[in-house]
């Protein structure tokens, strides 16, 4: 059995450390009106029926803990809640968010935690609810409370580590750095994670404060939840934001790339238009030069019945042939600007 930690709590104390769930059941019903917290880490499907037949859990909470991948919820099955919850953890050497899943159940006389990742710390929040027994004297409530604030403040970290991301990609951007697309669409996953992580955890609160009176929840315990139900509201709140920035970064990555092709298509147009010119000027002295060539290539010709050829100003009159065809045609294209 993957129990990590187990132990009986009477007016706030440990008053046992079971070996056992069968352990823990007996001791339990000798230290009367104390409860136990038993610790779980990834069990398997035998060990999870084992601790629901011992404790008596309702199948439908016991098959949704078994399938895991819920949605962050909380459920009453009678005197028993269940509660899901999405832990998460920056991890600072790949800069990416490592999300857990986490099943509470807490019933009369007992408090179950099943992790199925390295997050939350919970012995943490044993240590520190045994470090407060008037705290940890008020039953498995405190325990479920205590572990959904433990929750929300370890997404303290998170929020840090996606503000610094989003920071970077601001640099990105107008460096001009080709990855920054695949960066902000990576980040903006996160961050749709991350809000499905926390968003739900407001109605989680909600839902047990509309139940403060009529289960008779301590007024000590209360203050807690309500302390931790401002800490998500604040969570929440930048999550929102972070979307709100990277759909910003999107649109202005957008625009630096238009710009920027607008900028290449400009250059382009005013290269074609400089080559245009030198076409230009290529194709009107290529005509001026054509007139005369065409003229002296057919008296080059060597037949001997051509007109003019007996003429004694033929040769004259080419040759001011050649220079009036050369003249009009530079003073046609001068006039168009083509030289």
């Amino acid at each position: 059995m993957p129990i990590i930690d187990n132990a009986v709590y009477r007016d706030g104390r440990r008053v046992a450390t079971p070996a056992s769930l069968e352990e823990t059941f007996e001791t339990r019903e000798r230290h009367g009106g104390g409860f136990a917290w038993i610790g779980l880490y990834r069990p398997t499907d035998a060990e999870l029926d084992a601790v629901a037949a011992e404790f008596g859990l309702h199948h439908l909470a016991v098959e949704d803990a078994r399938k895991g991948h819920q949605r962050p919820k909380l459920e009453r099955y009678g005197q028993t809640l269940f509660a899901v919850l999405k832990p998460a953890r920056y991890l600072d050497d790949v800069e990416q968010v490592e999300f857990g899943e986490l099943h509470v159940f807490v019933g009369p006389g007992f408090a179950i935690t099943i992790r199925h990742a390295e997050s939350p710390d919970l012995a943490r929040v044993r240590r520190r609810l045994e470090g407060a027994p008037e705290l940890l004297a008020r039953g498995p409530e405190a325990v479920l409370y205590a572990v959904i604030d433990e929750v929300v403040d370890e997404y303290g970290p998170v929020v840090s580590g996606l503000e610094n991301d989003i920071d970077e990609i601001e640099q990105q951007l107008f460096d001009g750095d080709p990855a920054v697309t695949r960066r902000i669409y990576d980040l903006a996953a996160e961050v749709m994670d991350f809000q499905r992580a926390t968003k739900p955890i407001v109605g989680i609160l909600e839902a047990l404060e509309r139940g403060f009176e009529k289960y008779g929840v301590d007024l000590e315990l209360q203050r807690y939840l309500r302390d931790a139900d401002d800490h998500v509201l604040r969570i929440v709140d930048r999550g929102e934001s972070f979307r709100q920035l990277l759909q910003n970064a999107l649109a202005v990555h957008s625009t630096l790339v238009t710009q920027r092709q607008n900028e290449e298509m400009q250059r382009l147009t005013e290269t074609s238009l400089r080559q245009s010119e030198e076409v230009k000027k290529i194709s009107s002295w290529a005509a001026i030069i054509f007139a005369p060539t065409l003229i002296a290539s057919i008296y080059g010709m060597n037949f001997r019945y051509m007109p003019e050829l007996e003429t004694p100003l033929g040769y004259p009159l080419s040759l001011v042939g050649m220079a009036v065809f050369a003249a009009v045609l530079y003073v046609v294209f001068k006039r168009r600007n083509w030289m």
